[in-house]
């Protein structure tokens, strides 16, 4: 008789496609089995769950995820490394984040930028990782190193930006990080705001005196992002219709250029994230300076904005939610949120607020307990779709004997904790506050499960992995809706068919 490594027994498993009470057996570090609830409660494993009837799912996939990045906004810097990051990422049934190689203006190439991000990670992480290189500067040799980073390093995405001077990219650079990419079958992210545009009211903002947190809103207008949006899916289509996501879409208006594209049929993916679904604009006009807990760009919108990008994360606008994990520490003067503070400038100055939300650990228990979508649209949108869009799939976001890692969270039983408040003493990042800090939860991940291994157990000690046993993920190219398909279909980049 097999003895597994594992069996959980009496759960209610859920994937992308289907919900059914089975029994899940693990073996050297993959899923073997899928058997009728209870049917394995018995057999020889070295270790055995009882779910009582809480949900099984993929563990969670959080592929837009900062970490212990070099400054490049002033004097703010990140205040997770990969070990507390990572750890803050099982905590809350994520078991595979991917982070970013941030090439910086001065670099002139991403395989050195890669190897700097990847010397920080290595037996360091307590969930698997990845990496999407952040192309600042896409200069000759630069561009020439994509093909090494898909075919060698199995790197199968980049990121860049359309605002931010250290990061700033002019549509001609744009043009050129496309064609390449296309080229190399490399998945561009795009964070898709107008930066001339959010630069020219952030003066005009400073010169009627105007430098609380709250007018961090105001400078990020929602007209930026839906312009940048629109911007970002004409110059995609111009080069063949190369396939894009548009990172953390926050406004109505940009969705729905998204959407227009999607229906037309271009390769044209979105990403929203918590903070779009849980805060507004009014959180960052809380008194004095406490607003900066919620300044991140795009920042959040109206409250009838939030409801519309609820829509679009059911819809399928959205296909990933991912949390945007850009962690500053709030109370601290030299490498936090207070560095902007002094005496000219009390409630400092929006413009140099360090900019971004913690939210890896907290990305899944806030979306369950909001019970705002079916529970394979949730797996979907935080595991399966990212999974396949980055070049993991079927090995993560998935449950399929044989062939997934055993990567699986499993959730109390329903009404087993009651309503409780999120606050910050529950979390694991290094981070002194929770932008959700009081948000009523009903659910928390009882166990996360990373390749067969118990990482997390909420009721057995907490945090039980080991830093390091997390492992580096070399991807293949993006398989959603076979998206390099339809641009092999397409053909090359044609200037006679311009």
């Amino acid at each position: 008789m097999v003895e597994y490594d594992l069996v959980i027994t009496n759960g209610i498993c859920v994937t992308a496609a289907d919900i059914a009470p089975l029994d899940v057996a693990v073996k050297d570090d993959k899923i073997i089995l899928l058997a009728p609830s209870g049917s394995l409660s018995k057999t020889r494993t070295k270790r055995l769950i009882d779910a009582e009837g809480g949900y099984v799912m993929p563990g969670g996939v959080d592929c837009h995820v900062h970490l212990q990045e070099p400054s490049m906004f002033g004097k703010g810097t990140s205040a997770d490394t990969y070990e507390t990051g990572t750890r803050s990422a099982i905590a809350g049934g994520t078991t595979t984040i991917v982070a970013f190689a941030p090439q910086q203006k001065g670099l002139d190439s991403v395989l050195a930028a890669l190897a700097n991000t990847q010397a920080l990670a290595q037996n360091n992480s307590y969930c698997d990782y990845g990496f999407h290189v952040l192309v600042a500067n896409p200069c000759s040799k630069a561009l020439s190193e994509f093909e090494h980073l898909a075919t060698v390093e199995g790197v199968t995405s980049l990121k860049i930006y359309m605002t931010y001077e250290a990061l700033q990219l002019r549509d001609n650079e744009i043009l050129s990080v496309l064609l390449a990419a296309r080229h190399n079958h490399i998945l561009t992210m795009i964070h898709a705001e107008n930066g001339d545009v959010l630069a020219w009211l952030t003066a005009q903002l400073e010169a009627a005196q105007l430098f609380a947190p709250k007018y961090h809103g105001h400078s990020h207008a929602p007209l930026l992002e839906a312009e940048a949006t629109n911007r970002a899916i004409a110059l995609s289509a111009l080069v063949a219709d190369t396939p894009i996501l548009l990172v953390h879409v926050s406004e109505p208006g940009a969705a729905l250029r998204i959407r227009a594209a999607q229906t037309a049929g271009q390769p044209v993916f979105a990403e929203t994230c918590p903070q779009y679904l849980f805060l507004t604009r009014e959180d960052l006009a809380l008194p004095g300076f406490e607003g900066a807990k919620c300044v991140c760009a795009p920042p959040p919108r109206d409250a009838e904005g939030q409801r519309a990008i609820w829509r679009g994360l059911r819809n399928g606008t959205f296909a990933v939610l991912s949390s945007d994990h850009c962690p500053f520490r709030f109370d601290d003067a030299v490498t936090g949120k207070k560095t902007c503070l002094s005496d000219e400038f009390p409630v400092g100055r929006f413009r140099h607020i360090p900019n971004g939300l913690p939210g890896v650990e907290t990305r899944l228990p806030l979306t369950l307990s909001a019970h705002a979508m079916e529970m394979t649209r949730f797996v979907e949108v935080t595991a399966t779709n990212a999974a396949k869009l980055y070049g993991l799939y079927p090995r993560k976001g998935a449950m399929i004997p044989g062939v997934s890692d055993a990567d699986l969270v499993v959730w109390y039983p329903e009404g087993r904790l009651g309503r409780f408040p999120l606050t910050n003493e529950l979390l694991h990042h290094n981070v002194d506050y929770t932008p959700y800090e009081g948000r009523m939860l009903d659910n928390w991940p009882r166990y996360t499960i990373l390749r067969g291994k118990v990482v997390w157990d909420r009721d057995g000690g907490g945090i039980v992995g080991e830093k390091g046993y997390g492992q580096f993920l070399k991807r293949q190219k993006s398989s959603l809706n076979g998206i390099w398909k339809t641009v092999e279909e397409e053909g090359p980049f044609d200037l006679e068919k311009l």
